[in-house]
């Protein structure tokens, strides 16, 4: 989800330049793009349907022996893109780390802010995966990084490594679909589940057993867009399967307290807002442990991890936790990429 919603800010800044925009995507994504752009045409494109464990090692490993899996789909949208730029006269595509959605035909940009791709087994195969990610990246026109370029940055190592792919890459900056708004805290806190399964509704069902005992106001925003069936836990709590971007914005600047993934689309949401926030690693996702790390170091966020996780203590924790507030720089970053996008031949 959260490739579809650092979409958003992007897609409004074509639409004020008069592009003529296609979104091609599916299931929870495409539910959640309709909502925000309904008079546009959307296409179907299947995603990688990754499958993922129920604890940190099964998901490493899953992951690992799905990469043939992932090669094949790379193949497969290659092919779609070539018979879609016919059928509808496209001259640029962006892609969110979609690595097939590339063609000589066309300005082909890649949307991405890992580089450098984190794993639990060390150095030699991230450098062995980075070898394997620029080898795809490399076939595309240009490259856009979602963060800033110096040491104010969210994304450490994973945006910034030190060897660069060959083509032309630019920082966006963040990119978020939320503004700042000026009000007071209505809520003390907003709890925002999200990710792949089994791990959403694993941490969702801890959150859920501990916020019986919780009195504070507080906002639950499941995550799931698609879903229909509402829960009840108490007077005290609201929740929602799913928010638009606008609902959504108000509730994060109304809520004193953040709890939510290491995500890195939320983390720029964040960021963006200023909120303080606990993050909650998903296990097996060493990107996220990663993020989770370099974010709890610079004090923009406190880690803790799913294993351990208490809500009260969580609570009780953040309380003595020095929080500092980024400090977000140049707006412009994504104007400029989208001026400095090269020409077709």
């Amino acid at each position: 989800m959260g490739h579809a919603t650092r979409c958003i800010p992007i897609i409004k800044k074509l639409l004020l330049a008069d592009y003529e925009i296609i979104i091609a995507c599916e299931g929870s994504q495409l539910s959640l793009l309709k909502t925000e752009f309904p008079t546009l045409k959307f296409l179907k494109l299947p995603g990688y349907k990754l499958k993922y464990g129920d604890n940190s090692l099964l998901t490493s490993l899953k992951i690992i022996l799905q990469i043939p899996k992932i090669l094949i789909k790379i193949n497969t949208e290659k092919r779609w893109l070539n018979e879609i730029i016919e059928k509808e006269n496209i001259d640029i595509v962006i892609s969110d780390n979609r690595y097939g959605l590339h063609s000589k035909k066309i300005i082909s940009v890649f949307l991405t802010h890992q580089l450098y791709i984190k794993t639990p087994f060390g150095k030699k195969i991230e450098k062995k995966l980075q070898r394997l990610n620029y080898k795809y990246l490399n076939q595309f026109s240009v490259c856009w990084i979602a963060d800033f370029e110096n040491e104010n940055n969210l994304a450490g190592e994973l945006s910034h490594p030190k060897i660069f792919p060959k083509i032309p890459a630019h920082y966006t900056g963040i990119l978020s679909r939320f503004e700042k708004k000026e009000t007071t805290n209505i809520y003390k806190l907003l709890i925002l589940l999200s990710g792949p399964e089994p791990q959403r509704t694993i941490l969702e069902n801890i959150i859920l057993n501990e916020l019986k005992s919780y009195a504070q106001k507080t906002i639950l925003v499941r995550g799931l867009p698609d879903e229909n069936n509402k829960i009840f836990i108490s007077s005290n709590v609201e929740v929602y399967n799913h928010m638009t971007s606008s609902e959504l914005n108000d509730a994060i600047c109304k809520s004193e307290l953040i709890i939510c993934r290491s995500g890195y689309s939320t983390m720029m949401d964040l960021a963006r807002l200023g909120k303080n926030c606990i993050v909650i690693p998903t296990p097996g996702q060493s990107e996220q442990e990663y993020l989770a790390d370099y974010l709890s170091e610079k004090k923009f966020a406190m880690k803790i991890n799913q294993k351990n996780f208490s809500l009260l203590s969580a609570i009780e924790d953040a309380k003595k936790f020095t929080f500092i507030k980024y400090k977000e720089q140049n707006h412009n970053l994504l104007d400029d990429a989208l001026l400095e996008l090269p020409t077709k031949n």
